[in-house]
């Protein structure tokens, strides 16, 4: 057996040093900086006026699409957390990160391995020095052996990587709940915009249905003199633009649920019959417990991963400093060894070697305080990216209160504006059948109309898109339980 490139220790030499030597040089000191969380500063209120229902009662966003009310919605969420394919992915992510420290951790401890040979060798007849005459030349060798290997970690190097490694669990557990939440977002989004364009279907429907209407009472009128043809062409005219509108709305209908499916894990067409059916938007509900600002450092898994990579790259200093320090082994090896298996288990066929040895790169200085430097950088860097992570949570949400507030006051005044816009679609048309008003009045009422309905659809759809962009704004679906419980 070779030792050159093999540090190892037997058994033997461990009972020789005591374990509680041993232990007691692997808790030397550890180099490099300690950690300490960032100390950020959230605002205690939030800046935007709380106008659209939000409160800043203590909020409970584990499973917030509930607020919804829509079972649909309910049980198209838990298909996706059963079955997303990023989330599964994520969720490996997580368990490599567990192994990546378990792989670090082990280098605390020393390494055993055995080796078990035979090989048939011979002799050279002109070897140094000469054997003597008759000697066979031709021999088997039998060898069992056992080697150990233990670097005490007299300077903290490895413990400093299994610190970092820790923390890189921390960074993909968040990023696993960034997964989560988006997904939350993207399968409520989707089910909202395709609800959305149903309205909008059906309004524009609806509103085909009336300028067919009138486009058949101009050509009565027509017929019957009372009418000239610019007033069919022109009735027929907004009847064909408003046809116009619906292969659009097909599309971005059918573009809504294959989207939907794939975030299920399921090919684009397999939500396309269940979703068929028309289902109104869902509502929002009457109050939106929000929280304060400072609860975003606890609940947005982006603020959570940047300090923990933070902690990681802190860690990594500490790795590379321990390089300026020598590195202390204990090594050995014991074995069997005989040119014949019938002595092979004989004493005389014992063999062993132990004893400590020291590496020290002592002319590695430039490149080691030059990877030093380089660690010191990242962690700035890593300090940095996560003071502007918090900066872009709070406006996030401070953006998603101002939006979701806003649209409400917006939908508000279209709804008198249909209010309004019906009220002049009835009054034109008996006015031009009465033949006390031009046609021109019906059309432009009939248009004006069409476009309120169609803004206070897509008000109402805003409205509950912005609220599930509050949502995943303040960290909503966060928690562990919310995969927990797999039914609504």
């Amino acid at each position: 057996m070779s030792i050159n490139h093999k540090h190892v220790l037997s058994a033997r030499l461990f009972c020789q040093l005591g374990l509680g030597t041993a232990l007691g040089l692997l808790s030397g000191c550890t180099v490099g900086p300690n950690y300490t969380p960032p100390q950020t500063r959230a605002p205690s209120q939030w800046t935007s006026s709380l106008a659209g229902g939000e409160t800043n009662g203590p909020v409970d966003l584990a499973q917030w699409w509930k607020n919804f009310n829509d079972t649909n919605l309910d049980s198209l969420i838990v298909l996706a957390i059963q079955s997303n394919l990023p989330l599964r992915i994520a969720e490996a992510h997580v368990r490599e990160a567990r192994a990546e420290r378990d792989v670090a951790f082990g280098r605390l401890w020393p390494s055993v391995g055995t080796r078990v040979s035979y090989s048939r060798d011979r002799w050279g007849q002109n070897s140094f020095p000469p054997l003597p005459r008759g000697t066979d030349l031709d021999y088997n060798l039998y060898n069992a052996a056992f080697d150990s290997a233990w670097e005490l970690d007299v300077f903290g190097g490895t413990r400093r990587s299994v610190e970092a490694a820790g923390a890189e669990i921390g960074v993909a557990k968040a990023g696993q709940r960034d997964v989560l939440i988006s997904l939350l977002a993207e399968v409520a989004r989707n089910y909202i915009e395709s609800r959305g364009y149903q309205q909008l279907l059906a309004i524009t429907r609806q509103n085909i249905g009336v300028q067919k209407d009138a486009l058949d009472l101009t050509r009565s009128r027509y017929r019957s003199g009372l009418a000239n043809d610019l007033d069919v062409q022109q009735a027929a005219a907004l009847l064909a633009a408003t046809e116009s509108q619906v292969p659009s709305l097909e599309t971005g209908f059918a573009e809504a649920v294959h989207h939907l499916s794939v975030l299920l894990g399921q090919p684009p067409g397999t939500l396309m019959d269940e979703m068929s059916a028309q289902k109104p938007i869902p509502l929002t509900p009457p109050a939106v417990p929000v929280g304060l600002p400072s609860e975003l450092l606890q609940r947005r898994p982006d603020i959570q991963r940047a300090e923990r990579e933070l902690a990681a790259a802190t860690a990594r200093i500490g790795l590379a400093k321990a390089d300026l320090f020598p590195k202390f082994s204990l090594v050995g090896f014991a074995g069997l060894e005989s040119i014949s298996a019938d002595n092979w288990f004989d004493w005389y066929s014992h063999y062993w070697s132990a004893g400590p040895t020291v590496r020290w790169e002592l002319f590695e200085a430039g490149r080691i305080r030059a990877r030093i430097r380089v660690q010191n950088a990242r962690q700035e860097q890593a300090l940095g990216a996560y003071e502007q992570t918090v900066l872009v949570a709070l406006e996030d949400s401070e953006n998603a209160l101002v939006a979701y507030a806003r649209e409400q006051t917006r939908r508000e005044s279209l709804l008198r504006s249909v209010q309004a816009d019906q009220r002049a679609v009835e009054l034109s048309t008996q006015l031009y059948k009465s033949g006390l008003a031009d046609f021109l009045h019906v059309l432009d009422s009939e248009r004006s109309l069409y476009i309120a309905q169609d803004a206070l659809v897509r008000s109402d759809q805003g409205i509950s898109l912005d609220l599930v962009q509050l949502y995943k704004a303040l960290g909503g679906g966060w928690q562990d339980e919310t995969k927990a419980n797999q039914h609504p």
